[in-house]
């Protein structure tokens, strides 16, 4: 009997998001892959008032498109994944919020902001980033021996974006110093995918690895995080 795995979408479903409309045949790649049985459940951020709101699944996805309606619900989510040790796997803005709730929750940063919400702050954890991604495709090198590189198989990567903001490297010395780590980078040295060292399986890109899918290419991440929601 196939196993069945439950995984959270965490973000506001727009069906003219590329990423959206890639997440499901990626998830459906990974689930043939593996041999499992993937049921995605789309959970608009505006519904996640709790965290039980986002319990009993077996893994938790934070999508591309934001601003999100609602930042504490995402937030809230991607706290649960880190603090029960869900499977996490955040792209693009997913990546922006996983951050910010570290900086928040973990490094003790009550006043950290996302630079596209709340511009004005005095410590923005993510800012625009020096070059926008907007439609793009970039070269990240993948940091040997973490999650990112043992799922890809190999040290580089050539992966799409659609974004205009990244982590401040004004904070990158003081939000990496504890137990996540960048291990993604592109040519510059700028960071593109982070991953907690004392979590299962805990990485968020700011690149949308889900977008291969649409390719016909069963994007490795994705099978990788699928795999983890499995175990």
């Amino acid at each position: 009997m196939r196993s069945i795995v439950n995984i959270a979408l965490i973000g506001d479903y727009n069906a003219a998001v590329l990423a959206h409309k890639a997440i499901p045949v990626a998830l459906d790649m990974a689930a043939r892959t593996l041999q499992i049985d993937v049921r995605p459940e789309w959970i608009g951020t505006d519904h996640i008032r709790n965290e039980q709101s986002v319990s009993g699944f077996h893994g938790v996805w934070c999508v591309p498109a934001s601003p999100y309606r609602n930042e504490d619900g995402a937030l809230l989510a991607i706290r649960h994944a880190r603090t029960k040790g869900v499977p996490f796997l955040g792209t693009c803005g997913g990546f922006q919020h996983a951050i910010l709730e570290y900086a928040r929750n973990v490094v003790g940063w009550s006043n950290a902001d996302h630079a596209e919400t709340t511009p004005e702050s005095e410590r923005c954890v993510i800012a625009p980033l020096s070059c926008s991604l907007v439609e793009q495709t970039d070269g990240v090198r993948l940091e040997p021996g973490s999650r990112i590189e043992r799922a890809y198989g190999t040290s580089t990567a050539r992966e799409g974006y659609h974004c205009r903001y990244g982590l401040n490297p004004t904070f990158e010395a003081s939000l990496l110093s504890h137990s996540l780590r960048a291990t993604a980078r592109d040519e510059n040295g700028e960071v593109r995918a982070v991953e907690l060292t004392d979590h299962p399986f805990f990485v968020a890109t700011l690149f949308q690895p889900e977008r291969a899918a649409l390719t016909g290419r069963a994007p490795p991440l994705v099978v990788a995080f699928a795999q983890a929601c499995a175990r």
